[in-house]
């Protein structure tokens, strides 16, 4: 091979390697895929408006059941409920924005009017869904939420499904971890007795 012939397939092999590198730096550290949806909750317990409802459905993905972690935050960023449901493959969890993710909120009234969903895929711990301070994530849950608009009309759409950091899992996990320790039962949705048999057990 002539110098020339050489010098120009070292730089394509250097210029390859850099690429790769690059973006190799550029793929998030520590995300999972398939676990993680986050959406809002708006206009809730408001007199004149109609109820928001979550959708959560267990594709049969992962053959057995899968915990739906529910992360509940306020507009200022704070988590107020955190709570976590069990659900079959091939079924359908329904829950109340209202009745049961806003209703026992870590600091009492008022009840919260707006804020945001987060929900976390994951796998059951000896077959239950206990508060998720400790949550396994597991694919693949998939999350539809209504939301009440401000004329009070309803709309529906799929939650939006981000990669699930390894910082973010255990900022959510602490901070439903310190719900249970200092809320003495407050903060813990999910805890209606039509839910009992299948949320926080």
């Amino acid at each position: 091979m002539s110098r020339t012939k050489l010098l120009v397939a070292c730089t394509l092999v250097a210029s390859f390697a850099l690429f790769v590198g690059s973006a190799a730096a550029q793929a998030p550290v520590g995300g999972t895929p398939n676990v993680y949806n986050v959406d809002y909750f708006s206009n809730a317990n408001t007199t004149g408006n109609p109820d928001g409802t979550v959708r959560i459905v267990n594709p049969g993905f992962s053959g057995g059941n899968l915990c739906a972690d529910i992360y509940v935050f306020d507009t200022n960023e704070e988590m107020s409920e955190c709570c976590s449901c069990t659900t079959t493959p091939d079924g359908i969890l329904t829950l109340s924005v209202n009745g049961d993710l806003t209703s026992n909120p870590l600091t009492g009234p008022p009840l919260l009017t707006n804020g945001v969903i987060k929900v976390v895929s994951a796998a059951t711990s000896g077959g239950l869904c206990p508060v998720p301070t400790t949550p396994s994530p597991a694919p693949t849950l998939r999350q539809w939420t209504t939301h009440i608009q401000n004329n009070g009309t309803l709309t529906e759409n799929p939650a939006q499904e981000v990669s699930l950091s390894l910082s973010e899992g255990k900022a959510l996990a602490a901070q439903c971890a310190a719900i249970v320790k200092d809320g003495s039962g407050h903060g813990i949705c999910g805890n209606s007795v039509a839910l009992a048999a299948i949320c926080n057990n």
